[in-house]
């Protein structure tokens, strides 16, 4: 038996002979899903040209998919424990079929965006599956299962890149949203074929108050972070945003404690396990995204800056593509040491070997093999801690509630990675070389990222050790009354 909690008795419509299938499709819909996040990266530059519009305004079509990840994940996976975890499932991947549809149609600006915020409302889709999983897989087979499903997000992004590169040089940039509308609509069509609905659901009123005052608080909160550097982090609209977010979360925090039928349950989310999971996911979506930042770069500046490696976008994803697939490799270790220690050993461990790959980082980064060594293991340290955070989260919250625990999880990593790309680019921004009279980041200053990527991994090391010890294999909980109380250190 998995140190992960059973599934419950009402979820027995899965046999255990579909179970392969069922992570197989949900892992697939993790991929395409998480395709959507780099589908973009190689047209970026030239998305000015594209749509006739100045970059300010283009650089939107990036922002609009943050935000309306950032909103719908914590409402998409509350309405998923409410009517139904497959039903809402459906509609992400429906939602990310429409965006990419208008966008293949786009020619301008506000098609553009429109599409591109269509694709962010179905980033829900992992932690919708995580939470299936837990519904329908076998209790042994869940700690790999979760794995894999988890580690989807990594592989999605790892291996978008060079096919979204390879696409944008030989094709018409339109035929990157039509390959990503025919890959979600094979993902609908497999899901409605092999996943059944849970019978587990929490029902009640959805918390319509709560949905606004959290949406309106993250888009203020994201905004200041990741357009402040663009407006002036002394901006009358950065400050007036940055102020919003102050007042609106405390207000929506003291809502839903109050709300019978809270959006989020802050009372779980205040339990030890919850809090420190969650603490850590933010350092770990900082740690993570680092990475994302600092080697493209390096890869792509002309040789002739002295650290730079003159690399086309193209050879950017190949470098980049390792990394997913070992993801993929370590989340079948991750689970082996989760159902032998429990999920908290494996978080800490991958957080470790996320910092020494930084480490190595600023050590080896002046030939491409250097890169790929460092992209494949930190990797494998994403694929460890990938797996053990829906397993801690879904360790210390009822059944019914692991929709909206799972996708708040997520919401922290991405958080994480908005700190990430605002604090390295302040950091980008100030340390510059002189390189015929463009200013460039600095080698110092990505040496600098790379030290703050490996503090954020140590930040969640430490956060880690403050989750209560976890049961092993042969101490799983049975009974969701157990999984609800979680063993103490």
């Amino acid at each position: 038996m998995s140190d992960a909690p059973a599934r419950p008795a009402a979820a027995g419509s899965a046999a255990p002979p579909r179970s392969n299938a069922v992570v197989a499709v949900l892992a697939l819909a993790g991929i395409v899903v998480s395709l959507m996040q780099t589908l973009v990266i190689p047209i970026v530059p030239e998305l000015p040209r594209l749509l006739d519009a100045p970059a300010s305004d283009t650089a939107w079509a990036v922002t609009a998919t943050l935000l309306a990840a950032a909103v719908a994940t914590p409402v998409v996976g509350r309405l998923g424990d409410m009517v139904g975890k497959r039903r809402m499932l459906v509609v992400s991947i429906l939602l990310l079929v429409s965006g990419s549809v208008v966008c293949a149609l786009a020619d301008s600006l506000v098609p553009m965006i429109v599409g591109r915020a269509l694709q962010g409302l179905s980033a829900a889709v992992v932690p919708l599956g995580i939470s299936i999983l837990r519904d329908v897989v076998p209790a042994e087979k869940l700690a790999g299962s979760t794995a894999v499903m988890s580690a989807s997000l990594g592989v999605g992004g790892a291996l978008g890149l060079p096919a979204a590169a390879f696409i944008a040089d030989n094709w018409d940039w339109h035929v990157l949203f039509w390959t990503s509308a025919a890959l979600g609509l094979v993902s609908l069509l497999l899901v409605l074929l092999f996943v059944p609905e849970s019978q587990n659901r929490a029902g009640g009123r959805f918390d319509l108050v709560g949905s606004l005052g959290l949406s309106s608080g993250l888009v203020a909160l994201l905004l200041t972070v990741s357009k402040g550097a663009d407006w002036g982090w002394t901006s009358a609209t950065t400050l007036g945003l940055a102020g919003a977010a102050v007042v609106i979360l405390p207000a929506w925090g003291r809502w839903e404690l109050r709300a019978k039928q809270p959006l989020v349950d802050l009372r779980t989310t205040a339990k030890k396990q919850v809090l420190f999971t969650n603490l850590a996911s933010v350092a770990l979506g900082f740690s993570m995204f680092a990475m994302s930042l600092v080697l493209p770069q390096l890869l792509q500046l002309p040789e002739q800056t002295g650290y730079g490696l003159g690399r086309s976008m193209l050879t950017v994803g190949l470098v980049l593509a390792p990394q997913g697939l070992v993801m993929m490799a370590m989340s079948a270790v991750s689970a082996g040491i989760t159902r032998a220690k429990g999920p908290k050993v494996t978080l800490m461990i991958g957080a470790l070997i996320v910092a020494s790959g930084y480490g190595l980082n600023i050590l080896l980064m002046s030939e491409v093999w250097h890169l790929i060594l460092v992209s494949c293991v930190i990797g494998a340290g994403v694929g460890f801690t990938y797996g053990a955070l829906p397993a801690l989260i879904m360790a210390a919250v009822d059944p019914s509630q692991t929709g909206a625990a799972n996708s708040l999880n997520t919401l922290m990593r991405s958080l994480g990675t908005s700190f990430a790309s605002a604090i390295a680019g302040v950091v980008l921004a100030q340390m510059t070389t002189d390189f015929g009279g463009y200013a460039l980041p600095s080698e110092n200053g990505f040496k600098v990222v790379m030290a703050l990527g490996a503090g954020a991994a140590l930040v969640a090391f430490l956060l880690a050790t403050f989750i209560p010890r976890q049961r092993t294999a042969a101490q799983a909980p049975e009974t969701p009354a157990e999984i609800a109380e979680p063993a103490k250190a």
